[in-house]
């Protein structure tokens, strides 16, 4: 079996793969505090949890954009299941032509994302990765990765309004009933989601423009289903692509 993981900026995303399908997927907390150690014996009790043992796995691809993490749950691999991990970056064959100033910049989790929707969807395509940060990734008709927009995230925009200002409260991620918010809360709620739907609706116009075709759109991430409820276009919920993208570009490198 193989185990795809994607390290971000808050979530560590785990999926087992049985030749070409996913068992099952987990969530741990990014943190760079955690020892090797301890990230051993939180996969180990995860796979039996979900009715397997360590010794199934047989292989493991990563990508991070954590690299002290990455190091980190590398060394928990190899002590837990006696195996070298792969590492997407330089080297690793991905199929995919990038068409950015500086290939070398470009984020393992958007490479993944990237090949994940080649792979699974009608091109041209946009990618949105709602985490920390939120993503646009542009992938033309003939599978270049052409570029994208960098965002703030709406959980990190909300840590920036309760943490800069003296009397607004942190609130929950929820839309309010109206766009109009007659009070404190609600009118956070309105900003936070709506504002960023709206932003995600006005972006794909943008690029659907510079295009001058109107893309697939496909959303992942931790906070995709709440947000992309209320856009205008329509746009698919994939949890599961990133690690899609992984088990892909394992696939070409095994």
């Amino acid at each position: 079996m193989l185990l795809a993981i994607d390290i971000g900026n808050t979530n560590i995303t785990l999926g087992v793969y049985d030749e070409q399908v996913l068992l099952f997927t987990a969530r741990l907390a990014t943190d760079i505090k955690t020892t090797s150690d301890q990230y051993a014996v939180d996969l180990k009790n995860i796979l039996e949890l979900h009715g397997y043992s360590h010794q199934d796995i047989e292989d493991c691809i990563i990508a991070s954009v954590v690299p002290t993490v990455a190091v980190t749950v590398r060394q928990a691999i190899s002590l837990l299941c006696d195996i070298v991990p792969l590492e997407l970056g330089p080297g690793v064959k991905t199929g995919l032509n990038i068409k950015i100033d500086n290939p070398a910049q470009l984020g393992a989790d958007l490479v993944a994302g990237a090949v994940g929707a080649i792979s699974e969807y009608t091109l041209p395509c946009i990618v949105i990765d709602m985490g920390t940060a939120t993503t646009l990734s542009v992938i033309d008709e003939n599978a270049t990765f052409r570029g994208g927009i960098i965002a703030a995230g709406v959980r990190l925009t909300l840590k920036a309004l309760t943490e800069n200002t003296a009397a607004l409260p942190s609130v929950s991620i929820t839309a309010p009933k109206n766009v109009i918010g007659t009070n404190t809360a609600d009118c956070m709620r309105s900003g936070l989601v709506l504002g960023a739907a709206a932003m995600i609706d006005g972006l794909i116009d943008k690029i659907s423009a510079e295009l001058g075709a109107f893309p697939t759109v496909v959303a992942t991430g931790g906070l995709s289903k709440d947000i992309v409820v209320h856009c205008q276009h329509d746009i698919i919920s994939d949890d599961n692509l990133l690690l899609e993208g992984l088990r892909e570009i394992y696939e070409r490198n095994k």
